[in-house]
């Protein structure tokens, strides 16, 4: 889409955001920032699938789905008017729980907080990250822990109950009901809902999943910060991190990052340091990646305990709220 609204111009892109909500146009926008250079051919092709795909919407809204198959075999062969269809079925499905987006946080955990562990898991896996971490923040203590170890080991839901627990929330919340069905929760969900609360509450999580669960407490902690994102922090948090952390371990940790990263972390070492970085680098020759993820993952260490020491500060969720 990014691309599409980028070859239709400033004027009509404007015109479409008219129709379209904040937070529709903020994905697009976001996205169309992260573009890099977009090859010639591979733009005619994604307008060429964008148009497509209206033309199969236009038949569908038509005649149905049968109507618009006749015709896309007919203009493009079976096989390919297959997989037209499919894009625009799953680009037309409503998510579950699509109508509890809307609601407020507040209104959402007046109804959760009675509900078993495991419905409000199987919700707040469904929601945005942003939303789910307002209720989880919101639930007692005990069952913030117990809500999120459900997020982290849930697979498939039965179809049949996700619509069960969505008709009771939508009558509680009178709001429209979502019909499919898909696959959400794992340590990914969990770990960008985590990103979203304060310090006490991921604390509090993080505890009780040690307690119970270390190995997957441990996949979480992985994931929460990793080796990248060294480049959020202001450069007296960086070169407090770096006095923790030997040349070669360092070294061996930018093997495999962008020159971004790399910059990043010379720009905050003297320049004895970083000349000696730099032929530790072209000296070190080939490495497993095994290694070199190791390395970064030991140097995550480093800034976990710093931020738990209160010697660097860590910005979560939208930026709006500093952790020291």
């Amino acid at each position: 889409m990014a691309i599409v609204l980028l070859a239709l111009g400033n004027e009509a892109t404007s015109q479409i955001f008219h129709f379209l909500t904040e937070e529709e146009v903020e994905q697009i926008m976001l996205e169309i920032a992260r573009l890099g250079k977009v090859d010639h051919t591979d733009r005619n092709n994604i307008i060429a699938e964008f148009r497509d795909m209206c033309t199969a919407q236009e038949f569908i809204s038509q005649g149905g789905i049968e109507h618009a198959k006749k015709f896309l075999e007919s203009a493009y062969g079976t096989d390919k008017a297959n997989g037209i269809l499919n894009r625009v079925i799953q680009a037309l499905q409503v998510m579950p729980f699509d109508f509890a987006k809307k609601a407020d946080p507040t209104q959402l955990l007046s109804y959760l907080q009675e509900e078993h562990p495991q419905t409000v898991a199987l919700i707040l896996a469904h929601l945005p990250p942003k939303q789910s971490a307002a209720v989880l923040s919101g639930l007692p203590q005990e069952v913030r822990a117990e809500v999120a170890r459900r997020i982290a080991i849930m697979d498939r839901t039965p179809p049949e109950v996700v619509k069960q627990i969505e008709t009771v929330l939508e009558k509680k919340l009178s709001s429209i009901v979502g019909q499919t069905y898909t696959s959400v929760g794992g340590v990914k969900a969990l770990v960008d809902v985590i990103n979203f609360v304060d310090r006490q509450t991921e604390k509090t999580i993080l505890e009780s999943l040690t307690e119970n669960n270390p190995e997957l407490a441990d996949e979480v902690k992985k994931l929460m910060f990793v080796f990248e994102d060294i480049t959020t922090l202001d450069d007296s948090s960086i070169q407090k991190i770096l006095r923790e952390v030997e040349i070669k371990e360092l070294g061996l940790a930018l093997k495999a990052v962008s020159d971004d990263v790399q910059n990043r972390i010379l720009k905050n070492m003297s320049e004895r340091a970083a000349n000696m970085l730099r032929e530790d680098m072209e000296f070190m020759g080939p490495v497993r990646l095994r290694s070199v993820e190791e390395a970064q993952q030991r140097i995550v260490g480093v800034v976990r305990r710093l931020e738990d020491a209160g010697e660097i500060i860590v910005s979560r969720g939208n930026g709006e709220e500093m952790i020291v």
